[in-house]
C-alpha cells in the first residue's frame, strides 16, 4: 500500500481546497486504491455507477469521511472514489481547464466525460494515457480513440423533438438538422447555442464534414431563423411548454418530457438517403497522464466500459445508448425502425478548437 507524506498530503490538499472549495485538516493517508475521477455527467446518474464500482470486489473497510459541498467520498469498503462535479452550465469546459490547470501536479486519476470533443482536446495536450480498452472486437469505429487515450461508451443521440399539439399531422414534422434555417419554422423552432456541451461538438463534426465556410453560414442562418437558448434542457422545456413547435436536443432531455406524458414526439434526423445520418455523441472516459492513483483508475476505466454499465445507464432515466453488442437491454428512446448513424471523425472534430470556438463565440454573444 502506497502512503503519501504529510507534505504531500497538504499539497493535495491545497489543491483540492483552490480548486474544489473544500477545506483540509490533519494528515490523512491516501491509498493506490483511491481513485479521484473528475465526472461531468449529472451526479445522479453517475455516482450509483461509482457507489456500484466501490461495492464490487471490496477487500476491506476503510474509515468513512465526510462528504463536501461538491466531493462526494463513499468509503463502503477498500477502494474510495472521490468524485468532482462542476453543475454549471459549461460545466465540461470547466473540468477541463481544470485539468490543464493542474497538469503539472494531477489531481484527478480519471475524466468522466458526458460529451467527447474536450476529451479529444485533452488527447491531442498529451494530458491523457494511452492503454488498452477492454471493449469487445465490434466496438463502433470512431469510438476509440486512435492512440488509445480514451474510450467512447453510452451515447446519446441528436435528435429533432416536436410539440405534437403544434404539429398535429406527423407529415409535417421536422426531418433535418438543416430544417433549423428553413424561413417556414422562423421563431417556431430552437436550438442551444452551439458554444458548450454536445451542440458545440455537433457543429465541430458538421465544419469536419461540410468545411467551415460552409457550417459557418448554416450556423448564420440558423441564428437568423431559430429561437436560441442557453442549452439542451432549455430546449427541451421550450418545445415540451409549446414556447416553440420543435428543437434540436439530446435524446437524454427529449425522453424524460415524453417519460413525463408531454406531448411531444422524438424524431432521429437526416435518414434519408443522400442525409448523413443522426449524429451519436458518447460519453467518454480516461485516465490521466501521471495519475497519483494509476491501479485504481485503470481499474475503474475497464467497469465504466463494461455492458453492464451501459445496460444501467440505457435503463435509467436518460435512456443513452449502449455500444457493446453485448448489451441486453434496449433503451426505449430508440424507434422501431433501425436508425442510419453519422459517421464522425472525433479527432479531426476537435482540430483547430479555439479559434472555431472563437468565432462561434462572436456569432452568438
Amino acid at each position: 500500500m502506497q502512503f503519501h507524506s504529510c507534505a504531500q498530503f497538504n499539497l493535495i490538499g491545497a489543491i483540492l481546497l483552490s480548486t474544489c472549495g473544500l477545506g483540509v485538516s490533519g494528515c490523512v493517508t491516501r491509498s493506490e486504491s483511491d481513485v479521484v475521477v473528475y465526472s461531468a455527467l449529472d451526479r445522479d446518474f453517475a455516482a450509483p455507477i461509482l457507489a456500484a464500482f466501490q461495492r464490487a470486489g471490496q477487500e476491506q473497510p476503510t474509515e468513512q469521511s465526510k462528504p463536501g459541498a461538491d466531493r462526494d467520498p463513499t468509503t463502503t469498503g477498500g477502494t474510495k472514489v472521490i468524485a468532482k462535479y462542476d453543475i454549471e452550465s459549461t460545466k465540461t469546459v470547466g473540468l477541463v481547464n481544470r485539468i490543464i490547470a493542474e497538469r503539472e501536479n494531477p489531481t484527478c486519476d480519471l475524466f468522466w466525460n458526458n460529451e467527447i470533443l474536450h476529451t479529444v482536446r485533452l488527447q491531442k495536450m498529451g494530458l491523457l494515457e494511452k492503454r488498452d480498452w477492454n471493449v469487445d472486437g465490434a466496438w463502433p469505429k470512431g469510438m476509440i480513440s486512435s492512440d488509445g487515450t480514451w474510450c467512447g461508451f453510452a451515447a446519446r443521440a441528436r435528435v429533432l423533438m416536436v410539440n405534437t399539439k403544434l404539429i398535429a399531422n406527423e407529415e409535417d414534422y421536422p426531418q433535418s438538422v438543416d430544417d433549423l434555417a428553413d424561413p417556414k419554422w422562423s421563431g417556431k423552432c430552437a436550438i442551444a447555442r452551439p458554444l458548450f456541451g454536445t451542440t458545440a461538438t455537433h457543429f465541430a463534426v458538421l465544419r469536419a464534414k461540410n468545411g467551415e465556410a460552409a457550417t459557418l453560414k448554416q450556423l448564420q442562418a440558423i441564428k437568423d431563423n431559430a429561437v436560441v437558448l442557453s442549452g439542451n434542457k432549455q430546449v427541451a422545456l421550450a418545445v415540451s411548454a409549446g414556447t416553440v413547435a420543435w428543437g434540436l436536443t439530446d435524446t437524454d432531455d427529449a425522453v424524460i418530457e415524453k417519460d413525463l406524458g408531454r406531448d411531444v414526439a422524438i424524431v432521429f434526423p437526416d435518414q434519408a438517403s443522400g442525409q448523413p445520418g443522426t449524429l451519436q455523441i458518447p460519453n467518454t472516459v480516461a485516465v490521466l497522464k501521471n495519475a497519483p492513483h494509476p491501479i485504481a483508475a485503470n481499474k475503474l476505466a475497464d467497469f465504466l466500459v463494461r455492458p453492464e454499465t451501459e445496460d444501467r445507464l440505457a435503463m435509467g432515466n436518460s435512456s443513452q445508448l449502449p455500444l457493446s453488442r453485448q448489451s441486453k437491454f434496449p433503451p426505449r428512446v430508440l424507434p422501431e425502425s433501425p436508425v442510419r448513424w453519422m459517421r464522425v471523425d472525433f479527432e479531426k472534430a476537435a482540430e483547430d478548437w479555439e479559434p472555431w470556438a472563437k468565432q462561434l463565440d462572436e456569432m452568438f454573444q
